[in-house]
This record gives C-alpha cells, structure tokens and sequence, in this order.
C-alpha cells in the first residue's frame, strides 16, 4: 500500500523493474564516464541501442552505395596506375560495409534487415552520394574532399564508447587515410595540369561544395536528444563542430593550389569559427527523402544486386539444393 491506495502486483512488479533499471543505467553511464567500451553482452538502454544500430547501419549503407560513383569510372580511368588505385578504393569501401554490418548486427539486426530497408527507403545513407560524378575531376573530389570530411566524422567516432564500432573504425580510418592521399595526389596533378584539367577541377568544386557542407547535417547543438547521445558517447562532437573542424582542414589546403570555392561568404571570424552562406538545407531535407538527383539510380543499383545475387545466397545457406539458379 503506498498513501491510502492499494499497489496492484502488476505495478508493484514494474516500480520495481524501473528500480533496478535506473542502477543499471547509473552503472552503464559510470562505465562511459571512466571511458571503458561497451560490449554486444552488456546491458545497455534501448535507446542506446536503436541509436547505435541507426548510426551505424546507415554508414555501413553509405559505405556500399559510396562506391556506386567511383565504380563507374574504373572503367573510364585516365591511366592504368588510376585505374588500380581506384580498384583498391572501391574494394576497400565495400569491405568497409562489411565491417560495419557485421558491427551493427551484434546489436540484434540482421543484415537482411538492413538491406531490405535500404531498398525500401527506409534507412537512410550519406545525402552526399546521390549526386553524379560527372568527370574525372568529380573522382579527384570525392577522393579528397568527400574522404576527408568522412575521415572527420570517423575519427571522432572512434573514440565512441561502443567496442565493436570503434574497432571497425579504427581499421577503416586506417584504410580511409590512403584514400585520402590518393584523392590528394589526384586533386594537385589536376589543379597544376592543363587549364582544361585546372577548369574541370574547379567546376567539380563548384559543385561539390554545397553537398559538403550538408555532409554533416544541420546544427545540433541545441538539441537535447544529441546532449543524450553525447553523454553516451555515441556521439563526440555537434554537426557544426566536425563541419568547422573539416573546414579548418581543408579549405586551406584548396587556397593553395589557387583554387576557389564558390561562396564570397566562407571566412573565419575572429572566434576561429567558419562562417558561410546559406547553405540552403531545403536542398539537403529533399535529398534525405529520396528526392535528389541520384537517389533512385543508387536504390536501383542496390535492389538489383540484391535480386542478382540472391541465388548465391541460396547456394551458400544451401549447398545441398541442386536446384539454385540465378536471376533470369
């Protein structure tokens, strides 16, 4: 009995499950504060979880849909020493979803899960890679530009608090950092060729530049649902914190090869902060719908794939079934 009414077993029972859920939450934040990882077994919040497999199924997705524009210019590559690296680059990116896949499913979701909402729209990749590469020059972007803002974000996820995620980063970010510089090789050979090289390069700028600045999402700072997950250390830092820190990067090292960026406006104030135009987050909502110049070629790459390869699957699942055949 608690005042003058009378407690129902039911309830009694679930007083007490938030009882002994609140010291399990005290003691899974105790363990984030003196900085020790979180393993698949552990008990961890719901919420955590959801975020965790969020978070992570949609970089694994834009791991394997981030190869879809490189790919089409293996076989277009202006030389054969391109063309391998860009070989090794796309084998590397799609590794890098196997990693993560098999990261996110410790926390209970399949990979077939996965795959199937990201055919069906509803998990979400990178806004950035639903738009084209139109050049070569688009490549040298993407390798340098595109990585090293990805590079950014992962590096600081890293020192996240869940094991196996920051595990399968630590390895990506190692992989990513040779990327990294062969996007750079590729940007300076341009940016110091022919004026024909020199403009396709600035017109991949161009174009790029907002997608880039969308690349780390709107502002943050305000939200209490990202102070929760800061506080859990699924995430590290704000949007706005990894957007400066990429600027800080590289905007520079684009100034130095004498080349532009599209907006008068980009400049740090006297706070060390980038400031910049209206990046117009109209444009980035739409493209988070599945409205934006690339989105349903890349969904249509990957449901074909899926389609198409299904009969391995089966083969594997079933080595016994003599009569697996592949799509007509």
């Amino acid at each position: 009995m608690y005042g003058n009414a009378f407690i129902s077993p039911e309830e009694a029972k679930r007083m007490n499950e938030q009882v002994e859920d609140a010291d399990k939450l005290a003691a899974f934040e105790d363990r984030i504060t003196r900085g020790e990882k979180i393993e698949p077994g552990d008990w961890m919040p719901a919420e955590y979880r959801k975020q965790l497999i969020r978070m992570i199924e949609q970089h694994a997705h834009s791991e394997i849909v981030g190869a879809l524009p490189e790919g089409t210019w293996i076989t277009r590559a202006p030389n054969f020493r391109r063309k391998l690296a860009l070989i090794a680059k796309v084998q590397d990116e799609i590794g890098h979803g196997q990693l993560l896949y098999s990261a996110a499913e410790t926390l209970g979701k399949t990979r077939e899960q996965m795959l199937n909402d990201l055919i069906n729209g509803k998990s979400k990749y990178s806004n950035i890679f639903n738009y084209p590469a139109k050049t070569w020059a688009d490549i040298a972007v993407i390798g340098f530009l595109v990585d090293g803002a990805a590079i950014v974000n992962q590096v600081i996820n890293s020192k996240g608090s869940y094991g196996p995620y920051c595990r399968a980063l630590e390895r990506i970010c190692y992989e990513e950092s040779f990327h990294l510089k062969q996007g750079h090789d590729n940007v300076v050979y341009l940016a110091t060729g022919t004026p024909h090289q020199r403009a396709m390069l600035q017109d991949a700028l161009n174009r790029w530049y907002r997608p880039l600045l969308h690349f780390f999402g709107p502002s943050d700072k305000t939200s209490v649902h990202s102070e929760k997950l800061m506080k859990w250390k699924v995430k590290l830092a704000s949007n706005d914190d990894m957007r400066n820190q990429f600027l800080d990067q590289y905007v520079p090292k684009i100034l130095e090869l004498g080349l532009t960026f599209p907006d008068p406006n980009l400049h740090k104030n006297d706070d060390g902060v980038w400031e910049f135009s209206d990046p117009n987050w109209d444009e980035f909502y739409e493209v988070i719908k599945g409205n934006g110049p690339c989105n349903a070629e890349r969904i249509a790459v990957r449901k074909y794939a899926e389609e198409a390869g299904r009969w391995v699957r089966q083969a594997l699942l079933n080595p016994s079934d003599k009569y697996v055949t592949p799509l007509a």
